[in-house]
């Protein structure tokens, strides 16, 4: 099979389904081998995957909970991967849930589901389209005054300020729905720590 990148080159890929154990093209759980040398099985550019999709000939493609798919398919998904974790490490580190105390495995998996709803929450108002400014909102950037020195603080100007936290009819307002929403995601109620030290 032809693989294509994003920079616009192609790679000739081999794939084959495997038989080992339990796994093989009729059975739920397939054995795919990917390679770019199928004399040698390089190291670093050969793939053994396990996947639940079942082959376009097993008896079970037309009845099971995923659709059947080809080698070609299971690779070019295989191939996403990368990218994915990647991502996903940029936007772990970026939000700071890379470094964290140490903690018990519920309380992770609670932060790291704020965590995620607070990035989105942002997400969604970074792509919202904009709202009108409001022309009575005092300037963001005034000329005039010293740069440096003790002085009042003016309140946060209200035309950089997301405008609202509902801006599509699907996402509930976070303040209002807290509790429910991380307990619906965590699959538990929040619970009350008792105070003491850390």
């Amino acid at each position: 099979m032809e693989r294509h990148f994003r920079d616009g080159h192609t790679e000739t890929w081999w794939a084959a389904d495997a038989r080992l154990g339990g796994y093989g093209p009729d059975s739920p759980g397939r054995l795919v081998v990917a390679t770019t040398d199928p004399a040698h099985l390089p190291e670093k550019a050969t793939w053994y995957l396990a996947t639940n999709l079942p082959h376009p000939d097993a008896p079970h493609a037309t009845t099971g909970p995923h659709p059947p798919a080809d080698l070609a398919e299971i690779v070019r998904l295989y191939g996403l991967r990368p990218w994915i974790e990647q991502s996903y490490k940029q936007i772990k580190d970026e939000l700071g849930w890379a470094d964290f105390q140490v903690r018990s495995d519920r309380a992770i998996r609670r932060h790291q589901t704020l965590v995620n709803c607070a990035f989105s929450f942002c997400w969604d108002q970074w792509f919202a389209p904009p709202g009108p400014l409001d022309a009575t909102a005092p300037d963001p950037c005034p000329d005039e005054g010293s740069e440096r020195g003790a002085g009042p603080v003016s309140p946060a100007p209200t035309a950089l300020l997301a405008q609202s936290f509902t801006s599509h009819p699907v996402l509930a307002h976070p303040r209002h729905h807290a509790q429910t929403m991380v307990a619906s995601m965590d699959g538990h109620g929040p619970t009350l720590r008792a105070p003491g030290p850390y």
